[in-house]
């Protein structure tokens, strides 16, 4: 989908209507792919296109600061390209602001569109365990399944944490490994096994299930929402 650039609302014609059009043409893409299902990167843009207009709506000199600034020259000194602030004359300041005050109910509406729809689709999954969970889960494998579908996608994972000067935060990476089909032959449990004789590395991996009542895009919606129940469970 087409996505507003960075800074659209400080970059090129700076008009209310003009920039209304832009937003409301976005929107418009955005309610398609929500009404198909397709959570991400949708939903995760929208929160950051949010996030960054209600800075500029708090600190008028952040919105002063993401217009481009005018290139002076080289510094000889420092070897670095100098540049300065360009003039914004207060009509345009007072239009930039009308702008955010129009934008900002609308992408919060849509926000709350996307996270309804994701609550409900994370309602209609399961997670559960396959065989013997070992203490260490930090890495092991998932296995994404759908209703109505013997297919199943098998990614390994890895979980990772880092931390700034305040909080610690956890990462999951999921590398895909293939696709299988679901039989009496071939269960859940024995993907598992096979798994294990393949991929020596993981000799007793953790291995999960998680299960979709919904058919939802792969890509979009099932991962990224897999990802987080992911890591709501991984000990």
């Amino acid at each position: 989908m087409k996505n507003l650039s960075e800074n659209w609302i400080t970059e090129g014609w700076i008009d209310f209507e003009y920039k209304k059009y832009l937003l409301l043409a976005y929107l418009k893409e955005v309610g398609e792919n929500f009404k198909q299902v397709k959570l991400y990167p949708p939903l995760a843009d929208l929160i950051h296109h949010y996030s960054k207009l209600k800075s500029f709506e708090e600190d008028r000199e952040k919105l002063k600061a993401a217009f481009p600034k005018l290139l002076e020259g080289p510094d000889l000194k420092t070897m670095k390209l100098e540049y300065k602030p360009i003039f914004i004359p207060d009509e345009t300041m007072k239009q930039l602001e009308e702008i955010v005050q129009y934008a900002l109910p609308l992408l919060k509406n849509h926000i709350e569109e996307g996270k309804d729809i994701y609550d409900f689709l994370e309602s209609e999954m399961l997670i559960e365990p396959i065989g013997i969970s070992p203490l260490y889960q930090n890495e092991g494998y998932v296995m994404l399944s759908q209703e109505k579908s013997k297919e199943v996608f098998i990614y390994k994972y890895k979980v990772s944490l880092f931390q700034n000067s305040k909080d610690r935060f956890k990462s999951v990476m999921l590398q895909f490994i293939k696709n299988v089909h679901l039989s009496i032959s071939n269960t859940f449990e024995q993907i598992k096994m096979s798994l294990v004789k393949e991929f020596r590395e993981l000799p007793n991996p953790a291995t999960y299930r998680i299960h979709s009542n919904c058919e939802i895009p792969l890509q979009e919606s099932l991962i990224p929402i897999s990802k987080r129940l992911l890591l709501k469970n991984v000990e």
